[in-house]
């Protein structure tokens, strides 16, 4: 008799990257691209870049009654990004003010974690799960019950957040003490650095959480399958089976 709960493999890479590409990596990538590759205006980039995290923030609300905050983050990033870009300066304040979108997502994701909501993490229970119930039940049983648990969640967004905001601080440093022609290309690095240091520090974090839902899982269908399995069924009830 199988008692673990079974689910289609997942790259571990996928799961931590999937939320972040689709909400965050892609808008950023279309605002750079319209930007600084097509030449578009950088309030007409932020605009287009908006679009699917309107879609995102939509969708959420209208199939889970509840905002995706991920997507409603980047809503958040790039309203203040039009903002940002309506104010004038020199070459170097317009390269610093680039640093200022990464660091909002960054400074909410630090903020979610203490205030005991992980932005990031939010994003792997439902690729964690996979639409499980008994793996979404494991993880609402962690969330609530396990100290390991949330401590695993607050560092897995802390990795993430700090990450950003560090890339942030290197960029407005970078700003006014390297050539603007250098940093056209430098904070292209700086963020695509921010984003591997991000997954190697946020890894560890990852596969504790990854196993305690699977212990959390497993242990509750072993529990099931041992206590039907010691019940006497009285004559003629049907017998049940645990997969």
């Amino acid at each position: 008799m199988d008692k673990k709960p079974t689910a289609p493999p997942t790259s571990p890479v996928m799961l931590v990257l999937r939320p972040l590409v689709v909400d965050i990596g892609i808008p950023l990538a279309v605002s750079y691209l319209l930007h600084s590759v097509l030449g578009l205006s950088q309030i007409v980039s932020l605009v287009l870049s908006s679009v699917l995290p309107v879609m995102r923030t939509v969708a959420s609300l209208v199939s889970r009654r509840s905002v995706n905050r991920l997507a409603g983050l980047m809503l958040l990033v790039n309203t203040a990004g039009i903002g940002l870009s309506l104010v004038s300066g020199d070459a170097r304040l317009a390269v610093a003010k680039d640093g200022a979108l990464s660091s909002v997502v960054g400074i909410a994701m630090v903020w979610s974690a203490f205030a005991g909501q992980p932005m990031v993490s939010a994003g792997l229970k439902p690729l964690l799960t996979k639409g499980d119930p008994v793996r979404i039940a494991a993880w609402d049983r962690l969330s609530v019950g396990s100290a390991r648990f949330r401590r695993a969640e607050r560092g897995f967004t802390l990795a993430w957040g700090l990450s950003l905001v560090g890339e942030c601080a290197a960029r407005v440093v970078g700003a006014y003490t390297l050539p603007v022609s250098m940093m056209g290309w430098l904070s292209t690095v700086f963020l695509l650095g921010a984003f591997v240091v991000a997954f190697i520090a946020g890894a560890p974090f990852h596969n504790r959480i990854e196993k305690l839902v699977e212990a959390e899982a497993e242990a509750a269908v072993s529990g099931v399958a041992e206590r039907l399995e010691t019940e006497d069924p009285a004559p003629g009830d049907p017998v049940i089976t645990v997969a």
